[in-house]
């Protein structure tokens, strides 16, 4: 099972130096990837779903990724997740392209529909068509990835008579992971997705969820060029010996860790250290 990093463009790290030592001990630790979620703005008061208070730093997550790339060598890349609605899937898909070039094709792209109605609001985008949005928005960035450039029409964006390089390293764009529990969510991991990625998941919890996966993978379509849908969960918690074997057991691909609270760059640090220790010597 591999092991990954998840919120370091948050808080008390998102700075530069914490970034570059985090980063590099990440990779020399053992860690596969690393991970950075976004949220463009924050509900003010807090909305009892957001992961972070209004006044904390998240940076955005492809500038984040950008400054990580270039800090370190074999530490793939992350996006955990991009609220895909709420961008412009045409600038998107160049800003997608241009860092899996500068990364030597190390982004894995994360997506999903979101849930925080005022940040939604804030960008002009409406939750009723979240959903439709993620899946035309995804069509249309590959459009743009193929080689020569297809033309698209949907609802939402349309283009022709256009092209845009560079492509992405692998032909077709990178390896894209669906995030979110809902059953349109989950039926998208199947449907579009080299993964599925779920947070906030101890293995009890995991555990249904991977089942409804298995049955709907045998229910729908999923194009044999995807390969095996690769699974990817943030715990809850710290995880010891015996709950990352539980993972491993219930055919869990990656564990993305969190350190929270991140309010202190030691302690996200020591955090690090001893779950590689945990993980990797559990699980190889």
């Amino acid at each position: 099972m591999k092991l990954a990093a998840y919120g370091i463009n948050e808080k008390a790290t998102h700075g530069p130096d914490d970034t570059i030592r985090l980063a590099r001990l990440a990779e020399e630790l053992g860690y596969d990837s690393w991970w950075a979620g976004e949220h463009v703005v924050l509900p003010d008061p807090a909305d009892p779903a957001q992961p972070l208070e209004p006044h904390e730093a998240i940076l955005d997550p492809l500038v984040h990724l950008a400054f990580v790339a270039a800090v370190t060598t074999t530490l793939e890349l992350g996006t955990g997740i991009i609220i895909l609605p709420q961008r412009n899937p045409v600038v998107l898909a160049k800003e997608v392209a241009s860092l899996d070039v500068l990364s030597n094709g190390r982004l894995h792209f994360g997506v999903a529909a979101g849930y925080l109605a005022g940040e939604m609001e804030a960008v002009g985008v409406s939750m009723t068509d979240r959903g439709a949005r993620t899946d035309e928005y995804l069509d249309a960035m590959q459009a743009l990835w193929a080689d020569p450039v297809r033309s698209f029409s949907g609802r939402f964006v349309s283009f022709s008579g256009v092209d845009a390089f560079p492509k992405p390293v692998a032909p077709g764009g990178p390896r894209i992971v669906i995030g979110g529990y809902s059953r349109p969510a989950l039926r998208r991991a199947v449907t579009r997705g080299h993964g599925w990625y779920g947070a906030d998941l101890d293995p009890a919890a995991t555990a249904p969820i991977l089942q409804e996966l298995r049955e709907l993978t045998d229910q729908v379509e999923r194009p044999a060029a995807l390969g095996p849908l690769d699974i990817s969960i943030t715990p809850i918690d710290p995880v010891d010996a015996p709950t990352a074997e539980a993972y491993a057991a219930l055919g869990v691909d990656r564990l993305i860790v969190y350190p929270r609270p991140s309010d202190d760059a030691a302690q996200v640090e020591r955090f690090l250290c001893d779950q590689a220790e945990v993980v990797i010597g559990a699980t190889g």
